[in-house]
């Protein structure tokens, strides 16, 4: 029933320290396409004085996930709960202190992006918190990696609504959504963080 993403091991400590300095000190982190669910259990265990709750719209997801919390021994990773992001208005929680999307937006509809924008809004505008986003973008004035290349080129061969998007899209977004780009962090194999915050 476990499932497992060979990537998590790579990336998990570099996001984790770049999780330390974006979220908060407390409160509820809503993971959206939580996946595999490994994650989840690796920064639950990281932050134990942070609430996480996984979610995924896959419901062999949230089994992988289920299976890894019942080998989980702290308090603080809640059971995994079904959110689909391009449908914001049906989202079970009604506040976070922070939105977290890891390898989503470059395997999903553009609409998943636009509801993960819309509903980590309503989430965290009035908390201050952060939606933080990891993942390979293409960004104007830098050269992307011919692996990223490669990569968005199997993706649009797999569905044509998939492939990498470009950073300054998601910032138009965000400022629909009155947010903005509060910071940017270069992680290995040509992946960054985007974090943004109401203003």
């Amino acid at each position: 029933m476990k499932r497992h993403a060979p990537a998590t091991l790579r990336n998990r400590e570099p996001i984790a320290d770049v999780l330390a300095r974006e979220l908060p000190a407390t409160g509820t982190v809503l993971e959206i396409a939580a996946g595999t669910g490994e994650h989840a259990v690796f920064f639950a265990g990281r932050f134990p004085a942070l609430e996480w709750q996984p979610t995924d719209p896959s419901t062999e997801a949230l089994a992988s996930i289920a299976a890894y919390r019942e080998d989980y021994e702290g308090a603080n990773l809640a059971a995994p709960q079904l959110l689909d992001a391009a449908a914001p208005e049906s989202w079970p929680a009604r506040q976070a202190a922070a939105v977290l999307c890891i390898n989503m937006v470059h395997i999903s509809p553009w609409a998943a992006t636009e509801g993960l924008f819309r509903g980590a809004a309503r989430l965290v505008g009035s908390t201050g918190g952060p939606l933080i986003i990891y993942g390979p973008f293409i960004e104007q004035g830098v050269e992307t990696a011919a692996s990223n290349l490669d990569f968005d080129a199997s993706l649009k061969a797999r569905d044509r609504a998939w492939g990498l998007r470009e950073a300054e899209a998601l910032d138009a977004l965000a400022a629909r959504h009155d947010m903005a780009r509060s910071a940017r962090h270069a992680l290995p194999a040509n992946n960054i963080v985007l974090v943004y915050r109401a203003v």
